[in-house]
């Protein structure tokens, strides 16, 4: 009797490293890449501004972890720039007549969330639209500030959302728009000053400046050999 139980022991035990190491080889990862554009809100562009776009491109790698929740690993770059002669907020932009052209590259990991169970082949839906957040770190270069008394190495916050579409089992297509959050207020190379000295070269310091990724992504997924699964399920 003690051997038979043994053997049952053996055998889960034996089933159960089956059932897991099946659904590791079952998920599927996947690398893509985008191009698309930046875009920046600060102290010379207050608003979303498709007339100061400049180009942007990313490239990522993804892991499904479930059927509606990814991870995404990043790096996108691209120029981000802006004048007080194009478009100025008001006279005294006329009178700064700052401006600014930057290189900035992006590291981030973000969460995907997807709204609908797009990847079931038994389905004909073939779209989800998708929100994504997460944490990133960014650096720039190009701007040169008189007295740069700040590091070009800074954290931010990406959020967004898109739409996916399946164009075959391996490839399908996104497009997204997301915002960069950041906690830094020089991208524009522009902050507090001396409002005394009436050069008018300075802006608000109490309003971080932004940026935005907006583009069409390419996405391959790479598909493991699947565990055969129960004809009496």
């Amino acid at each position: 009797m003690p051997r038979c139980y043994s053997i049952l022991f053996f055998l889960g035990a034996f089933l159960f490293e089956f059932n897991f190491s099946c659904a590791q080889i079952s998920q599927r990862s996947e690398v893509g890449f985008g191009l698309g554009i930046f875009n920046y809100t600060g102290d010379i562009v207050r608003t979303y501004d498709l007339t100061t776009s400049k180009p942007a491109a990313t490239a990522f790698y993804r892991s499904n972890i479930s059927k509606v929740i990814s991870l995404r690993i990043a790096i996108t770059g691209g120029q981000l720039a802006a004048s007080d002669k194009h478009n100025p907020l008001d006279s005294a932009a006329i009178k700064r007549n700052a401006s600014f052209n930057i290189f900035l590259l992006e590291a981030s990991s973000t969460f995907e969330y997807h709204f609908l169970d797009w990847r079931d082949d038994r389905r004909r839906l073939r779209f989800t639209p998708y929100l994504f957040a997460g944490v990133g770190l960014f650096g720039i270069s190009g701007n040169n500030a008189k007295t740069q008394s700040y590091s070009n190495v800074q954290l931010c916050i990406p959020f967004g959302g898109g739409m996916k579409y399946v164009l075959n089992p391996k490839y399908y297509i996104a497009f997204e728009i997301g915002i960069r959050k950041t906690f830094f207020d020089y991208l524009d190379n522009i902050s507090g000053g001396n409002t005394a000295i009436k050069n008018y070269q300075y802006g608000n310091p109490n309003d971080y400046d932004n940026y935005f990724f907006t583009g069409l992504t390419l996405t391959y997924t790479f598909y493991d050999i699947p565990c055969p699964s129960s004809p009496y399920r």
